[in-house]
């Protein structure tokens, strides 16, 4: 199964619609919204083509392929437009036998509360800066940012498939990937 991983997209119609094409080239079985779909925040920048109607359309598109959690921008009020659950703080996958946490990252920042066990998966967004490591046993993964990177970052989504994941920029080129098997 291949998983397509994405955060904080603040309303950016420009780049959500260069998400959808990365989306057809990589032709997801799933994808995770790591949460910060529609609204930019106050201490963000208004993002380029701020746009949240559309891009709730965009999304709304993939609903039967979304699995979503939410972000520190995401509110009760976005529920009434998407047409997927998107509320929920936090969510457990298995991917290739392991177990996933998935969560926005504000409540959460770094996993600790969520009882990791060695070989576990904390995926996460919030920072905008994408990361990928083994830290301590657990594989950390963070998308990066769809429309707003952060500390000279590029725009990115991450991919998992075959026990590989892979940080992409937008274009599709691999920013890093490491697998389940190279655990250091």
């Amino acid at each position: 199964m291949k998983l397509l991983f994405l955060s904080d997209i603040h309303g950016s119609a420009y780049y959500m619609s260069e998400m959808m094409q990365a989306i057809k080239r990589e032709k997801p079985d799933q994808i995770v919204l790591l949460g910060d779909a529609l609204y930019h925040g106050p201490r963000n920048p208004l993002p380029k083509d701020y746009d949240p109607k559309q891009v709730v359309e965009m999304l709304n598109s993939l609903k039967n392929k979304i699995i979503a959690v939410r972000g520190n921008c995401d509110s009760e009020v976005d529920q009434m437009l998407i047409e997927y659950p998107m509320l929920a703080d936090y969510g457990v996958l298995y991917i290739e036998g392991k177990r996933c946490f998935i969560s926005h990252g504000h409540l959460f920042n770094g996993g600790e509360a969520l009882n990791f066990q060695k070989g576990d998966i904390y995926i996460q967004g919030h920072t905008h800066i994408p990361k990928l490591e083994w830290r301590e046993g657990i594989l950390k993964l963070n998308p990066g940012s769809v429309s707003l990177p952060k500390q000279n970052t590029e725009h990115s989504y991450a991919i998992i498939e075959k026990a590989k994941f892979i940080l992409k920029n937008l274009d599709g080129r691999v920013i890093e990937s490491i697998g389940l098997d190279d655990e250091q």
